[in-house]
């Protein structure tokens, strides 16, 4: 059938197209009958434009508009009418005008559709899924797939006009550790042996340095096989950048820049030429995470020299097991925290009632507090309720009596006010104590609506630690990869203190969510070799994992370093969405399923013989045995 093509999109004309012949092609959005008349909102990519049928049309053209039903994909023509003052759609681009038909062409018709396609979509997220193209077709998708496509185009622009290659990496690499499992791709020419699908470009992107490709970036694919939880996907895709002769400020330098062009380019927004900066251990004390989500103050205090003064004999215990535990450790050269009371002021709620507390008593216990005792601010400037008895000078029951003053002196030093509710964790970790209390302020932000989506707070989070110390296997670990170049002042103290060590590593934080990590690279092997020992990792078994990178840093390799801000989740938050499936066209769901293809799936006998892969069925489920 030759079908009339399109003149002009749907979300084209404006008043001055009015007199305008035109064809328009798309799907039939809305379709309403008012007497003799039909109206039609005809959707493309582009917009929707209002199509008339007249009550005086020909019997052809009103026999095919009656047949219309959402979703058909039609051909139009018809003239451009303005419409009256009084019909003006101010809510449509294209509400000025309206197309009066002279003929209908039905190119393709719809069967009943499982969901409506509408400004945003109110099925399930597995029923979006199976029918994800057409989820695709709502306006609400259309608009973030054109804004994930605008940041990439952004993105490229800014880093080619700073001087940088777009190059590629293998798809097709040698499986090594990076941290998640690796997805494996058996070779059918070499039975027995697998080829990895990349969980980072991490090795090749050293190697371009060492190539003297000097400033590289790649919008890279990345697989990882994690365990289903949340709102990963086993691929994604990042903003992979390695910068040769760089410290650390010329990477947050560019990056601060890049973000700027990209917010203004796509957005219209305007980001401040500086991000916040700040230390890790800072991050950790002040909002319990390394991911702080800056829209909202209410940062946490410490509050451990008012509990030792109180009559509180857990918090005192705390603090005293863990001064013990720090004691202990410090005596096999291990540095660690000890324990800790944080304390957290929510202003003007010391109207939440017991159910509300409990709530986020459990947001903390899901980090492994113990408890959360509470204190609320009376009208008169007095603690009460909750722990406030052993704060008090008139404490009595359980616990000691605290010292006269101890009441004003919590006040004064949390800063609470009257009508203010006080939140407080105790742990012998410190870690614990922050982080668990630092999930209660998290929550209290989006209980409270202090998390605005339409606004942008970045910060970088610094001077990460360089190791952490794994209790299981009694060693040390890399807290991020073993590339990573401890800051220099570090290097003679490596392995008499590790635990002190910090890393030139540094992350991008935007409204609570990391959304790049990058870290200034190790390019001498030596150095390189005496973190493979700390870590536990031979000499000889560095070379077989990583003997291609380490056998290149042989020949004069640059200093450099690199981030890789994480597409998916910064379109995500520039769209005002909470999940990264809402920016990717077609995504897995929370278990790495596709609803759409059902896949992974079975492939046939002829395909597996070819691999020498044999489908075993065990009493645990099947199992590939590997024919060599």
């Amino acid at each position: 059938m030759e079908y009339m093509k399109r003149t002009v999109t749907c979300g084209e004309l404006r008043a001055p197209d009015a007199g305008k012949s035109v064809v328009l092609n798309g799907w039939v959005h809305r379709k309403r009958e008012h007497g003799p008349i039909t109206f039609v909102n005809l959707r493309d990519r582009y917009g929707i434009t209002q199509v008339v049928v007249e009550a005086d049309a020909a019997a052809a053209l009103k026999a095919a508009a009656a047949e219309l039903k959402y979703e058909y994909c039609i051909a139009v023509k018809g003239a451009v009418r303005a419409r009256p003052d009084t019909m003006v759609n101010p809510d449509m681009e294209t509400g000025a005008v309206e197309v009066v038909a002279s003929e209908i062409q039905i190119l393709s018709r719809c069967e009943t559709l499982p969901f409506m396609v509408d400004e945003k979509s109110d099925a399930k997220e597995d029923l979006r899924l199976k029918y994800r193209y057409l989820d695709l077709r709502s306006l609400s998708m259309q608009r973030k797939i054109r804004l994930r496509h605008e940041v990439a185009f952004a993105v490229r622009e800014y880093l080619s006009g700073q001087g940088f290659y777009e190059i590629e990496t293998p798809t097709f690499i040698r499986s090594t550790p990076e941290g998640a499992r690796d997805y494996l791709v058996p070779s059918r020419l070499y039975p027995g042996k697998f080829y990895a699908l990349p969980q980072s470009p991490q090795l090749y992107k050293q190697l371009l340095m060492v190539s003297g490709m000097d400033k590289y970036f790649q919008l890279a694919r990345c697989y990882r096989d994690e365990d289903a939880r949340g709102d990963r996907q086993p691929e994604f895709t990042q903003v992979d950048i390695e910068m040769s002769f760089v410290k650390r400020d010329d990477i947050l330098d560019l990056v601060e820049g890049m973000m700027g062009y990209v917010f203004d380019k796509t957005l219209r927004a305007k980001l401040p030429a500086k991000f916040t900066r700040i230390a890790y251990d800072d991050s950790i004390d002040l909002y319990g995470t390394d991911k702080p989500d800056l829209r909202f103050g209410m940062k946490m205090q410490d509050a451990s020299g008012l509990a030792a003064k109180s009559g509180f004999q857990a918090f005192k215990d705390a603090i005293a097991d863990g001064a013990a535990a720090k004691a202990a450790a410090a005596q096999k050269g291990i540095t660690i925290d000890g324990g800790a009371v944080k304390a957290l002021v929510v202003p003007g709620k010391a109207d939440y009632s017991r159910k509300q507390i409990e709530e986020l008593e459990a947001a903390a216990k899901i980090y492994r507090a113990k408890g959360m005792a509470w204190m609320k601010v009376s009208a008169e400037g007095k603690l009460e309720g909750g722990a406030s008895k052993f704060f008090a000078a008139t404490a009595g029951g359980a616990g000691e009596a605290a010292p006269a003053g101890l009441e004003a002196e919590v006040i004064s030093t949390l800063g609470a006010k009257p009508g203010d509710l006080i939140l407080m964790v105790a742990d012998a970790k410190k870690r614990v104590a922050c982080q668990s209390l630092g999930a209660v302020r998290s929550k209290l932000g989006k209980d409270l609506g202090l998390c605005d989506p339409s606004k942008f707070e970045f910060a970088w989070i610094i001077d990460f630690p360089m190791f952490e110390w794994n209790e299981e296997e009694n060693k040390w670990d890399t807290a991020h990869h073993m590339f990573t170049m401890p800051q220099e002042k570090y290097h003679a103290t490596l392995e008499s203190d590790p635990g002190a060590v910090k890393g030139d590593l540094y992350d991008l934080v935007m409204n609570g969510f990391e959304i790049a990590s990058g870290s200034i690279r190790i390019h001498d092997p030596e150095l390189q070799k005496r973190i493979f020992r700390m870590v536990g990792f031979s000499e000889e078994e560095g070379q077989k994992k990583f003997g291609f990178l380490t056998e290149a840093f042989k020949y004069g390799p640059p200093p450099h370093g690199g981030i890789a801000p994480g597409l998916d989740r910064l379109v995500m938050l520039m769209a005002g969405e909470t999940s990264i499936k809402e920016v990717i066209a077609f995504p897995k769901n929370s278990f790495a399923i596709s609803p759409m293809d059902e896949s992974p799936n079975e492939v046939d006998e002829k395909q597996l013989k070819e691999l020498s892969i044999t489908i075993v069925s065990t009493p645990n489920g099947s199992q590939v045995e590997i024919r060599k």
